[in-house]
């Protein structure tokens, strides 16, 4: 039988080896974490290479726990969500049915990156509010996403401008000469004839046009995204940058694929014709 004293002097000596093992472990795993070795048995790592040490082994842990986490699953999209109050009943694409309540039924995501980005349409009611608020305040209206939440909104503000604009931003002038580059097979000689029309604008339509197409070529960057390429755009804003001199049904019909395929080129090629 040991006498009391023994016995806490014994247990002491074991808890230090306990530690000291414990110590020895620690610096293993730390050196591991680094890439380093203990060039001492029982050696000290220098203290701030432990702290960076421990935030390498908690950022491997927590890599370590996500991979095997069966619940965990990997996003490629990174959104930017807001609590949004549709009118009228929405349909979900993901659940497939319609949301229903009178405010913040749900949540959509602003931006580059948002989906159908100039191809869905946002209220008409909120898009004459938006160009009310730029007739009557200028460069000073309030389109901040505090007060339109719906990227939506300001997308189709944008494409109204167009629209309205009693010349259009491709001009009259100009119209059939784009149309004719555009019915060019050769794609070589249709950039260089599309680029000789584009300087035949003038200096103001040509600066709105390029800053326009700088924009639309950030917009396809998101493709992954929101699902837009040139193509995509070509048919949403060719009928908005460019119309035939005569209001004939028959020739805006007959000019649609032209025009779509004038506005992809400028898109695409917006480095090279700007």
């Amino acid at each position: 039988m040991f006498s009391e004293e023994l016995w806490l002097e014994n247990e002491k000596k074991c808890a230090v080896v306990r530690k000291s093992k414990q110590g020895r472990k620690r610096q293993e795993l730390l050196a591991v974490a680094l890439g380093v070795k203990v060039g001492v048995k029982g050696g000290f790592l220098w203290p701030p290479l432990k702290l960076f040490a421990y935030s390498q082994i908690s950022s491997l842990v927590r890599r370590a726990a996500l991979t095997h986490n069966d619940n965990h699953f990997n996003y490629e999209k990174t959104h930017n969500f807001k609590v949004h109050t549709f009118r009228g009943p929405h349909w979900c694409e993901y659940c497939a049915n319609f949301m229903w309540g009178l405010i913040a039924q749900g949540v959509r995501c602003s931006g580059l990156k948002s989906e159908g980005l100039y191809r869905v349409s946002g209220f008409t009611e909120h898009i004459e509010d938006v160009k009310m608020a730029f007739d009557r305040d200028g460069e000073k209206a309030d389109i901040s996403a505090n007060v339109y939440p719906d990227i939506n909104i300001i997308t189709g503000a944008l494409k109204l401008y167009f629209r309205d604009l009693p010349i259009p931003v491709i001009t009259y002038d100009t119209y059939s000469k784009f149309i004719d580059a555009a019915k060019i097979s050769n794609a070589d000689e249709r950039l260089e004839a599309v680029h000789e029309v584009l300087m035949l604008l003038p200096p103001a339509h040509y600066e709105t046009l390029r800053y326009l197409m700088i924009h639309l070529k950030k917009v396809t960057m998101n493709e992954k995204d929101n699902f837009m390429n040139a193509e995509n755009l070509g048919i949403v804003f060719g009928p908005t940058l460019m119309r035939p001199p005569e209001d004939s049904t028959l020739t805006t019909l007959h000019d649609m694929r032209y025009q779509k395929l004038i506005v992809q080129i400028l898109i695409e090629n917006e480095d090279v014709l700007f």
